[in-house]
């Protein structure tokens, strides 16, 4: 039955990376039969007695590979964060980052909503005490692969990933996933994300969906999805990202109306006097800012790691992520919060040999460093759906719980993005505007519509949880609770 999910044409791959060979040849020479794994035997190996530098905590953690594509070689990463406590009642959240080619591991479980945050020198780890698995079991997933740990063994995969194969190789991990902890099977399953994600989550949703559907024995018990700052649809998110701009003084009114005049959001490519605009606007009218947090500071370290070799510094990536074309919805899903160097951090941590033997990661040898975030699949994506509306209509037609969320402080999926592209779902208005309170401050502003609520989180940037850790707490318990945030 996986196999099936497969195109015949995805299982033909001949072109072998040298770390795939030099991982064969041992096997090649040994002639004994050797004793298959069993699920349970796979699950109690992926187990995590403890991470270098961790504190004592009393869950449970697992990470490690789940083949998704045996002829390619293609593998995904996770890792399983159990609930803090009654880990057996509590649902499934599946967390997945952007970009395209971004880190769930670097920034999900790091930076946002993981338990642990990484200490400057990337020598130990400290605990967040607004983690998301107070709530949930978390199950973080590095996709696809060429992302961070996860690892194809077939060279032209870097080159030819996109949406389409990332959907389909996620839901082949989570049925895989689920086979290898069973326990998961049947339990309320929810998937959440931000940035270009907000075309993974629900790709992935309406393939599980489709998947029910097809399978006499339906296991995977999807619930519902919930999205930050979320890629949508090229047409509204290009206006509302200019809007933006325009209303937070970012850009002056020649610019913002020469933009206006210059540029076609309904093309599929821009023009050369569009991008020279827009180019014009980032790099003499925004300043040194954070695009991704406009009000806090930016990260002033030039590279990305004392000791990092890769291929781009922070300071090259800060240039590159200047250069947003509005119908390549190519975002980086990176912001800067109260520490605005943190990703930084992660890339010490998690190449440390140490890291990836206790975390079960890099056991075939990837040739190259660790790294938040893979430039190679975020420049040559291959296919990207235009709009994601007509998914959002059927997700809210299968009957799943589908909340979005922006922090208002992101200039490059803004707020005004996420509501000109949610006004045209069309959907009634159920609960009309109202401000939502966390402790006794506006967490945001919200309105509930018949398929979908959307939250805005006031002083939150592209990365909610890192600005706001304690609204989005408020905002996850509400959701999956499936009652509306609080009006007081």
């Amino acid at each position: 039955m996986i196999e099936q999910l497969i195109p015949s044409k995805r299982r033909r791959c001949s072109s072998l990376s040298f770390p795939f060979i030099i991982f064969l040849l041992p096997f090649l020479f040994i002639n004994a039969p050797v004793k298959a794994t069993s699920d349970d035997d796979k699950q109690a190996l992926d187990r995590i007695s403890s991470l270098p530098g961790q504190p004592p905590v009393g869950f449970e953690q697992f990470s490690g590979y789940v083949t998704v594509n045996k002829a390619c070689g293609r593998a995904l990463f996770y890792w399983l964060i159990e609930a803090v406590t009654d880990a057996a009642k509590k649902p499934l959240v599946l967390w997945l980052n952007g970009g395209p080619g971004c880190s769930s591991v670097a920034y999900g479980a790091s930076e946002e909503i993981g338990p642990f945050r990484i200490n400057r020198t990337g020598s130990s780890l400290y605990l967040n005490e607004l983690s998301w698995n107070r709530e949930a079991n978390i199950l973080f997933l590095e996709s696809p692969a060429g992302v961070g740990f996860s690892y194809t063994n077939t060279s032209s995969d870097l080159k030819n990933s996109g949406d389409k194969r990332t959907a389909q190789d996620a839901l082949v991990f989570l049925i895989r996933w689920m086979s290898r902890f069973p326990q998961y099977k049947h339990r309320e399953f929810y998937i959440s994300g931000e940035s270009y994600a907000g075309h993974y989550v629900p790709q992935l949703a309406k393939k599980i969906v489709d998947y029910n559907k097809a399978s006499s024995k339906p296991f995977v018990n999807l619930k519902g999805i919930l999205v930050g700052n979320a890629v949508t649809d090229n047409y509204y998110d290009s206006i509302g990202t200019v809007s933006y701009w325009w209303t937070h003084a970012m850009v002056s009114d020649t610019t913002y109306r020469s933009i206006l005049s210059a540029c076609n959001f309904s093309s599929a490519k821009t023009s050369h006097e569009c991008d020279r605009i827009v180019s014009y606007a980032m790099n003499h009218e925004f300043g040194d800012i954070d695009q991704y947090s406009i009000y806090t500071p930016s990260c002033t370290s030039a590279v990305a790691s004392e000791n990092s070799t890769a291929s781009t510094t922070t300071a090259s990536r800060k240039k590159k992520k200047k250069k947003i074309r509005f119908k390549n919805t190519l975002i980086r899903c990176r912001s800067f919060g109260y520490d605005p160097c943190t990703e930084n951090y992660a890339e010490k941590y998690y190449n440390r040999p140490d890291v990836q033997e206790a975390m079960h990661a890099n056991t075939t040898a990837i040739p190259y460093r660790w790294t938040a975030c893979s430039d190679v699949l975020i420049k040559t994506w291959r296919d990207t759906e235009i709009s994601m509306l007509p998914t959002y209509k059927e997700l809210i037609k299968a009957g799943l719980r589908i909340w979005m969320f922006s922090g208002d402080t992101d200039s490059v999926v803004p707020v005004t993005a996420t509501r000109f592209a949610i006004s045209h779902l069309g959907m009634k208005t159920k609960i009309p505007w109202y401000p939502w309170y966390s402790g006794r401050q506006v967490g945001g502003w919200t309105e509930v519509y018949e398929g979908m609520t959307f939250a805005s989180v006031r002083g939150a940037g592209h990365e909610v949880p890192l600005l706001q850790p304690r609204r989005a707490f408020q905002l996850f318990k509400s959701f999956l609770a499936g009652t509306p945030l609080p009006k007081s």
